[in-house]
């Protein structure tokens, strides 16, 4: 929903960077996550940030999403190139000025309380295999790649799914040394790596294995007004990249409005 008058609003203010997130790289995969938007919603929200000036744009995208294949991966360049395409046949793009299209590829993290909770985490060995094809593809130079550390990634998933015996890798990941793990000059895997090691918990456990439908699920325990039942209906509608339509359009049966002292029509 980016308008010119958006952009006027944003531009009164200060002249800040803008970042959009198609996600995923194709239309296949978009619709897995549900994303709900098109190549051309993409292309526009760019014209428009064109048309108001800007010769820099950043594209947030994620790799290691379910059923994701190399042909999704190739994709996100092939974007890219086509927002780079797009800025060029614009007759009232911003003239001597060099554009610069910053791609931003975040690892996956399978997270409670989504239709996702069920997946297994992609491995740090084929995210950095992932990477490397990223890297790999032919791209114009007026686009630059950042991608997400996998390993940072992997320990992520453990603490987003772990259950209390997570607690202990914690607190003797902190006696290793670990402090202010969110910023990067203070981050060290090692700590991690043998934290787990000496607690005797495996991060595959957690990470990089898929949960049964039936499995009791550590959050089991928490009422957060969506029914389990709504995110496995979900999930299965998820890997044949069947969307849903959102919550503004007419209600899908999710049970939330109980929290609103509603009754769902359908639980």
């Amino acid at each position: 929903n980016f308008s010119p008058e958006l952009l006027e609003k944003i531009t009164r203010v200060k002249k800040s960077g803008l970042t959009f997130a198609p996600e995923a790289g194709t239309q296949r995969l978009r619709d897995v996550i549900n994303k709900n938007i098109t190549e051309e919603n993409v292309f526009e929200t760019c014209r428009t940030a064109f048309a108001g000036g800007y010769t820099t744009v950043k594209l947030y995208f994620m790799m290691g999403l379910p059923t994701e294949t190399d042909e999704d991966i190739v994709g996100i360049l092939e974007l890219s190139q086509k927002v780079v395409d797009l800025f060029y046949s614009i007759p009232n793009r911003p003239k001597g000025k060099g554009l610069l299209v910053n791609i931003s590829v975040a690892c996956f993290v399978p997270k409670p309380f989504t239709p996702f909770q069920f997946e297994p985490q992609t491995t740090v060995e084929e995210f950095e295999r992932k990477q490397r094809l990223l890297l790999s593809t032919p791209r114009s130079k007026k686009i630059s790649i950042s991608y997400h550390d996998a390993k940072t990634a992997m320990f992520e998933a453990v603490l987003a799914r772990g259950d209390r015996r997570v607690g202990k890798v914690i607190e003797e990941a902190f006696k290793n040394g670990s402090f202010l793990d969110g910023w990067h000059e203070h981050f060290s895997a090692d700590h991690w790596i043998k934290a787990f090691a000496d607690t005797g918990v495996d991060p595959e456990f957690y990470a990089s294995r898929a949960r049964g439908y039936d499995e009791i699920l550590p959050w089991d325990c928490f009422d957060y007004g969506v029914s389990k039942s709504y995110f496995v209906s979900e999930h299965k509608k998820a890997v044949v990249a069947e969307t849903t339509r959102g919550c503004h359009e007419g209600c899908n049966g999710c049970s939330a409005q109980r929290l609103a002292g509603g009754k769902c029509q359908w639980f």
